[in-house]
């Protein structure tokens, strides 16, 4: 049985920039704080919402050991470390123990794809720096799958520890939680699906609702792992509408102007992310204001 790094709802935090494009490390500080004094069980740094893809390699190691550090062990912090290229996929994941990280999350290879065999080898190879690995599966972004033949061969690694499901494809999550038990945790990488990942066994979410409302998405999350589905679905259909605005245009577009919204200084956005239309600035306004938020 592996022990997941985290159980809960793991925020996929943002990164702010400053007005040059930088890091705003001040600001990065208080939405940490604000994070793990609501409830957040892990703080997921430099994903696709921290816009990791427009960040170059050393800013990339140095979010991480920042994170790390401030952190100070008072969540996990798991660090994106995936790349298509597998010598780059490992010294991230390196680096990002070296830091101090409790595990990185590892996106399957995009635009040069894999079979299955080399997602298999792409994997072990990463894996066999000794530090917790949780694939990313997001065919949407990607282009790739795994299968759960794929997911059972992994599970075999003792430092692969589980997976950001976020293909939608719950026959998927069902065949690889059959196939691997206990040996590979899940987790829900889509808001909206949180609670019937969990009924399948899943360990929590890595979330982006969590920016703008952590406690909520802590609280469903151990709801379902209390056993309280009945009310974890209702709190997951409250939420909805919400979850359903910050993705009305790419992620981390919408989450971005949320929180700028809520009065955090994030900052711009890196090209070729660009801000939304007016027409989502709305929404997003209209559904923060629907859950209580002053804006």
């Amino acid at each position: 049985m592996k022990k997941p790094i985290f159980t809960g709802a793991g925020v996929a935090i943002v990164t702010p920039f400053t007005g040059k494009g930088s890091i705003n490390y001040d600001e990065f500080k208080k939405i940490i704080d604000h994070q793990i004094e609501n409830g957040t069980d892990a703080i997921i740094v430099m994903g696709t919402t921290g816009e990791s893809p427009t960040c170059p390699e050393d800013e990339h190691e140095a979010a991480i050991s920042f994170c790390c550090e401030y952190v100070n062990g008072r969540v996990p912090v798991v660090a994106g470390a995936g790349s298509n290229d597998t010598r780059t996929a490992i010294k991230l994941t390196k680096s990002a123990k070296a830091s101090g990280a409790d595990g990185v999350l590892s996106v399957t290879p995009y635009y040069n794809k894999s079979t299955q065999r080399g997602l298999i080898a792409h994997f072990n190879a990463i894996a066999d720096c000794e530090c917790p690995v949780i694939l990313y599966n997001v065919p949407s972004r990607t282009g790739i799958s795994f299968t759960a033949q794929t997911y059972y061969e992994l599970s075999k690694h003792p430092y692969i520890n589980g997976v950001k499901e976020a293909s939608g494809n719950f026959s998927l999550l069902a065949e690889g939680r059959a196939l691997c038990g206990d040996e590979l945790n899940f987790w829900s990488g889509n808001d909206d699906q949180v609670v019937p990942l969990m009924s399948l066994g899943g360990k929590g979410v890595i979330s982006v609702l969590s920016n703008v409302a952590p406690r909520e998405a802590h609280e469903i999350c151990q709801l379902c792992l209390d056993g309280k589905y009945e009310e974890a679905t209702q709190m997951q259909l409250k939420y909805l509408d919400l979850i359903n605005a910050l993705f009305c245009e790419v992620n981390p577009v919408p989450v971005k102007k949320a929180m700028e919204l809520l009065g955090w200084n994030v900052g711009p956005l890196r090209l070729p992310l660009v801000e939304p239309t007016a027409e989502h600035t709305a929404l997003l306004k209209a559904e923060l204001e629907k859950m209580g938020c002053k804006i």
